[in-house]
């Protein structure tokens, strides 16, 4: 019997600590203002499509305190690096202030969920080391499901006490009455978390309704 007791504590102790840091770690992000005293380095998330203009429409806004940017697209996108170039290389200030990046999406076009956790495991994997290699003050996503993996290892990098991440997540602006599963996921979890809309900032009340933002 004590020896069942001393496993279920062994177990659950580690977890209860993992809450609380994650607990504290989310807490303290809104005390921060990124780009207030210092460059801000930011890793962008962007998808395929219509995510990855609206992002870029979005980094339009930045100042150049953001800086170094990390773009972080899927292995299986074959239009958005042309697109970050061209964006980036308008920006004659800061040419060598950005780089790309590839991890495996997180779930394809109608993949099935099944497979999808295995997909979304490997992107971890990937995500894991990236992140913390490049420790980024602020992870900044529209809603492509490869976010996920990176905004869970931004977390990690809080819980472990290696650094805070600021989770930045800007609702598309196609969610008019209900969130993204993207949303859905990382909305807990978020510092700051943007909708476009005030049908949404109605029901997700700690979403920041700031109007068209992209």
């Amino acid at each position: 019997m004590e020896f069942v007791v001393f496993a279920v504590c062994a177990v659950l102790f580690p977890c209860l600590l993992f809450v609380i840091r994650l607990y504290v770690v989310v807490k303290t992000g809104p005390d921060r203002r990124p780009g207030a005293k210092h460059q801000v380095a930011v890793l962008v998330v962007a998808g395929s499509g219509g995510h990855t203009t609206e992002i870029l429409r979005l980094m339009e806004s930045l100042s150049a305190a953001y800086a170094p940017r990390h773009y972080v697209i899927a292995d299986t996108d074959r239009m958005s690096e042309e697109k970050i170039c061209s964006f980036e290389n308008s920006r004659q200030s800061s040419q060598s202030e950005f780089s790309i990046w590839r991890i495996p999406r997180s779930r394809e076009v109608r993949q099935s969920w099944s497979s999808s956790v295995l997909s979304t495991f490997q992107a971890l994997r990937s995500s894991l080391p990236l992140v913390f290699r490049l420790r980024p003050d602020m992870v900044l996503c529209n809603g492509p499901g490869t976010c996920v993996p990176l905004c869970a290892a931004g977390l990690l990098l809080g819980i472990l006490g290696m650094k805070k991440v600021l989770i930045v997540y800007v609702e598309s602006i196609c969610r008019v009455q209900t969130l993204s599963l993207t949303g859905k996921i990382l909305y807990p979890v978020s510092d700051y978390f943007f909708v476009q809309w005030a049908s949404l900032r109605d029901k997700y009340h700690r979403c920041i309704f700031l109007g068209r933002i992209v």
